[in-house]
């Protein structure tokens, strides 16, 4: 477990903390720096870098972790200022999900999304890639992948985006599928963490990973669901959101994503309990905008009320628990009634739709 340092500009870490902690890191240290702006060249400007360097020293730190993205002069600057191994935000996150895609396609995009954001940041990498062995900022595609030359990785970025591209057509294949089957399509979207595979769960009756880590889903999940006496949808639960999500991340999920886009309804899933409720309904609302979803059907789910309410919900949220199960009934009901008349209903004990997806 690697010791780390994290730092960030006049944000408190909890978030961070729990992204290092999902990295497989072990939290000894954490800095903070009041600017107005990042500096060009270290970001938190020289001295405060000379402090963190003290800082590692003392805390016998083997990696420092940012709470922003660095540019590649920020981050060399840095690792040769404080001496250690430095990631970023972004390489955080990718690397979060370098140890949680499971399938070949969540493989293929985690892949495609390391090397579009390691491409520009490989000069001065190799010393830290051989010193370490491994570890965080280095899984995904290997140190030999991240050591050859720029041209080798271009090579093998398109024929990433070729197979990825075969998985969107495959996608559609089975999204035209559903269409014959006339079964309405529902997708779960929501802050990471926000209990949408807890949800999916409890309406679906089928087990399915549930997880208190963040970003526990990255591979589509979709299930014929049971709403009422001869109706049902076909549900998905997808990859969670984040403040600060990789620009890499969203272009790599792009055939992923276009569940959400091609769905009849989105159920936005909202951590009641999280005193930041408000913020992060924001940041799926503005991850939604950018994969075109502005105009679909929409409902706001308020998860985890058997945890304390907090004041000033959105009046048109729908509490629930998907825990205890409380809410669940009305939540069907207003499912029913969101989805628009076009879509029709839909049996799902009818075996023509031949959806055997995972």
């Amino acid at each position: 477990m690697q010791r780390v340092v994290l730092v960030g500009l006049d944000e408190p870490f909890d978030e961070l903390r729990q992204l290092a902690r999902a990295a497989g890191a072990q939290v000894v240290g954490e800095v903070s720096q009041h600017r107005k702006a990042p500096d060009p060249a270290t970001f938190i400007g020289s001295g405060k870098a000379l402090e963190l360097r003290d800082e590692v020293l003392a805390l016998r730190a083997d990696l420092v972790i940012f709470d922003d993205e660095l540019t590649p002069v920020q981050a060399r600057n840095l690792e040769k200022l404080v001496d250690t191994q430095v990631v970023d935000r972004t390489g955080l996150i990718l690397d979060i999900f370098a140890r949680r895609a499971q399938t070949r396609e969540g493989k293929l995009q985690v892949e495609l999304a390391q090397l579009t954001y390691l491409s520009s940041r490989l000069t001065g990498r190799g010393e830290w890639l051989s010193r370490l062995g491994g570890g965080i900022g280095t899984r995904g595609p290997g140190e030999t992948q991240l050591e050859v030359d720029r041209r080798r990785i271009r090579t093998r970025m398109a024929r990433l985006r070729r197979e990825i591209e075969q998985v969107r057509r495959h996608r559609k294949l089975h999204r035209t599928r559903r269409q014959r089957s006339q079964l309405p399509t529902v997708s779960l979207v929501g802050y990471t963490n926000a209990g949408k595979s807890t949800l999916f769960r409890r309406l679906s009756g089928q087990d399915t990973l549930v997880s208190g880590e963040v970003f526990s889903t990255l591979d589509t999940i979709v299930r014929r669901v049971q709403l009422g006496p001869g109706v049902g949808v076909l549900l998905s639960d997808t990859v969670g959101f984040i403040r600060k999500l990789p620009t890499e991340l969203v272009a790599a999920f792009r055939a992923t994503l276009e569940e959400v886009a091609e769905s009849d309804l989105i159920v936005h899933v909202v951590d009641a309990s999280d005193p930041e409720w408000a913020v992060k309904i924001q940041v799926v609302v503005g991850v939604l905008a950018e994969i075109g979803c502005e105009g679909h059907a929409r409902l706001l789910v308020l998860n985890k009320m058997d945890l304390g309410s907090r004041a000033g919900y959105p009046e048109e949220g729908i509490r629930v628990s998907a825990l205890e199960g409380e809410g669940i009934p009305d939540l069907k009901a207003r499912i029913l009634e969101a989805l628009p008349a076009s879509t029709g209903r839909g049996d799902t004990s009818a075996e023509s739709a031949g959806i055997r997806e995972n």
